[in-house]
């Protein structure tokens, strides 16, 4: 049997594997985090920065929606739940998908926002890309041992 997926069956397994993210969570973290950055910005001396605060906003509502989607392997249905354990084997892979998300909604950001041009907004959002991927594939590596236990009915 060939174990070699196409870029495009890897584009399926993380998106199944991202289907049980806690989204809201995500969307609170990443919107309280840009809301007090910001806000911190505004009140202690120095100029506020909108679009650290987004990008960081962006970087934490990514990372507790991949994190978050693999934290616990053994629930959801069939298909999730393999795609979660393929997430787990493979967290280099795994986490170039939602690096690339976080660097597609940072760049829009970086252009219109920071008012950059065309390539200093590629290249900042490519940055803010990379260390969501560093940090989802080590933290997916913390949590690979998850993936080798079967959970008990109750989530504990």
């Amino acid at each position: 049997m060939n174990d070699e997926l196409t870029r495009r069956d890897e584009m399926s397994l993380a998106g199944a594997a991202l289907r049980g993210a806690p989204w809201k969570a995500a969307a609170v973290t990443g919107g309280a985090s840009a809301a007090v950055s910001f806000g911190l910005g505004v009140i202690l001396p120095g100029d506020a920065d909108l679009t650290w605060a987004l990008c960081l906003g962006i970087t934490l509502f990514t990372l507790v929606a991949a994190i978050g989607s693999v934290g616990r392997p053994g629930t959801g249905d069939r298909v999730t739940r393999q795609a979660r354990m393929w997430a787990l084997r493979r967290p280099w892979r795994f986490s170039l998908y939602p690096a690339l998300g976080a660097a597609a909604l940072m760049y829009p950001v970086q252009l219109v926002v920071d008012d950059q041009g065309m390539f200093g907004a590629a290249f900042d959002a490519l940055q803010g890309g990379v260390v969501v991927y560093l940090i989802t594939a080590i933290l997916a590596l913390t949590l690979r041992g998850r993936g080798d236990r079967p959970s008990l009915p109750n989530g504990h």
